[in-house]
């Protein structure tokens, strides 16, 4: 019987797995003891491969400071194979305060990142409406769009805001501090601010009136008995 003692340890042969070692393959790295394969391999290594980074880039506003209206969100709902997929639609108002307003609307799982949505494609799609005196519009207009018509109409110093919903929050940011309104029709936030934008984009100042007619701001007006220098004078004020 042989003793216990000439047993001899199993010796290491070049190229055959260890017990307790994953195996050796040319090319590759070695396998865990699970079975998996380790970090060796530059495949999947866990470099954020497949993330999306939340942090995008935006545009630079030059420093300009916007005033920003959240007026409607809506949860809304999309109809896939495997169900229904819910999300928010938001929209967003946005003005400069000084002449400058837009609107805008987006889509998407969360409330956040639908205003986010929406607060860029307003930056995207201002317009410039010029005010009289900085308060005001110059004259009375109306827009229309769907089943939704308004009326807007130029105030004296004091009157203030008289409009609701959407539409306050269109003149708000836009910086008009005496205006009245009267809205006809629909209710639907969507038609009510595509209306008020289509008759804010008919205003027009006199100082593009004289340009377009060849003539000067007082002589355009001089009208109703003013004299000469309360007309210039007048025209002096008139800010675009």
């Amino acid at each position: 019987m042989a003793d216990e003692n000439d047993i001899q340890a199993p010796v290491a042969v070049e190229g055959a797995p260890v017990e307790g070692q994953g195996e050796q393959r040319p090319g590759r790295g070695p396998r865990s003891p699970r079975g998996g394969r380790g970090s060796g391999r530059g495949g999947r290594d866990g470099n954020n491969r497949g993330r999306r980074d939340g942090n995008r880039g935006g545009q630079d506003d030059g420093g300009e400071e916007f005033v920003e209206k959240l007026v409607h969100i809506n949860r809304v709902s999309k109809t896939v194979k495997g169900g229904k997929r819910f999300g928010f639609a938001a929209l967003v108002v946005v003005g400069d305060g000084k002449g400058r307003a837009g609107f805008g609307h987006g889509k998407a799982r969360e409330v956040p990142e639908a205003i986010s949505k929406a607060t860029a494609a307003a930056k995207k799609a201002m317009i410039r409406v010029p005010l009289r005196d900085g308060r005001t519009l110059h004259h009375d207009g109306m827009g229309h769009f769907g089943a939704g018509r308004v009326y807007v109409r130029s105030a004296p110093q004091g009157t203030g805001i008289i409009a609701g919903g959407p539409m306050r929050a269109v003149f708000e940011s836009l910086g008009v501090h005496d205006v009245v309104t009267k809205s006809v029709g629909t209710s639907n936030p969507y038609n009510m601010i595509r209306a008020t934008f289509e008759a804010l984009g008919e205003q027009t100042s006199p100082k593009s009136v004289a340009q377009r007619r060849g003539k000067k701001i007082a002589d355009l007006l001089g009208r109703g008995g003013a004299s000469a220098p309360e007309a210039e004078a007048e025209a002096a004020a008139v800010v675009e």
